[in-house]
C-alpha cells in the first residue's frame, strides 16, 4: 500500500515512521509512505501558502491553489482517495482503517491554521475525518494515528494477524477488548483470573466475551445501544 502525505512539516513524521508496527510495514514493503510539502507548488517568492480569510475572521485560511497544484501532480497517472483531517470530519473509526487498509494508495492532506478554503474542499476532497471533538493544531497528528491504524492491518505486519481481529473494535470483538495478563501470575497481591491458566479454550473464550461485553457496557455503554 502506498500512501502520499500532503503536509507543511514533513519532518514532524520521521522519528514514528522509524518506530514499532509503521516501521516494520515500511521495511517489509507492506506500506510505502511519501511526502510532498506543497509549500514548493506555491507561486509565491516567499513561499506563502495562507492569507486572511474573507469576512474580517480571526486566523490564517490555508489557499487553494498550492494544494491544488501539489494534488494534480500527484494525481496525474494514478486515481487516490484524498482524505483531508479536520474537526468538521466523521470521527475516525475502526471501519474507515479497515476500509482504506484494502486500497493500494490514499493521499493524507494535512490541514493548518484556521482551515482549508472551502472550494478546494468541494472540489479536490474525497473524505474528511477527525480524531474526536477537539482541535489540534494541525493535520500531522492525525495522520500518524492514521497511518499506524492502517499499517497493523495490513497482510504480513503483526507478527499474529489474529491479534488485530481481538482488539477493540475487532472482527471478533467489535466493541471493547478484554482485559489481559502475562507473568507472574501474581502481582502485588493480585492474581491472574483462574480462568486463564486452566487450559480450558471454552471457557477462557466465554470469559472473554464476557468480559468485554462487561468493560464496554460499563465504559462505553452507546456501543452496546447505538440509538
Amino acid at each position: 500500500m502506498k500512501i502520499d502525505v500532503l503536509s507543511l512539516f514533513p519532518g514532524a513524521f520521521a522519528s514514528v515512521l522509524e518506530s514499532s508496527m509503521i516501521a516494520k510495514a515500511i521495511h517489509s514493503r507492506a506500506l510505502q509512505v511519501d511526502f510532498t510539502d506543497w509549500r514548493e507548488f506555491s507561486t509565491n517568492k516567499h513561499r506563502q501558502v495562507d492569507d486572511y480569510p474573507f469576512g474580517g475572521f480571526p486566523g490564517m485560511v490555508i489557499q487553494a491553489p498550492a494544494v491544488y497544484a501539489a494534488l494534480t501532480a500527484l494525481l496525474a497517472d494514478d486515481w487516490a482517495p484524498v482524505i483531508y483531517f479536520t474537526p468538521q470530519g466523521r470521527l475516525l473509526k475502526q471501519d474507515i482503517l479497515k476500509y482504506y487498509a484494502t486500497l493500494p494508495r490514499v493521499i493524507l492532506l494535512c490541514g493548518h491554521y484556521k482551515e482549508l478554503d472551502q472550494r478546494l474542499r468541494d472540489i479536490a476532497v474525497s473524505d474528511e475525518i477527525s480524531l474526536g471533538d477537539y482541535v489540534l493544531s494541525g493535520g500531522e497528528l492525525p495522520a500518524l494515528a492514521f497511518i499506524d491504524g492502517v499499517a497493523r492491518l495490513l497482510p504480513g505486519v503483526l507478527g499474529d494477524s489474529n491479534s488485530a481481529h481481538s482488539d477493540s473494535f475487532g472482527a471478533n470483538h467489535p466493541n471493547l477488548g478484554f482485559p489481559c495478563y502475562t507473568r507472574p501470575e501474581t502481582w502485588l497481591g493480585q492474581a491472574v483470573p483462574p480462568v486463564l491458566r486452566g487450559g480450558n479454550h471454552r471457557q477462557i473464550t466465554k470469559w472473554s466475551e464476557e468480559s468485554a461485553q462487561q468493560l464496554t457496557r460499563t465504559r462505553r455503554p452507546e456501543l452496546l445501544d447505538p440509538d
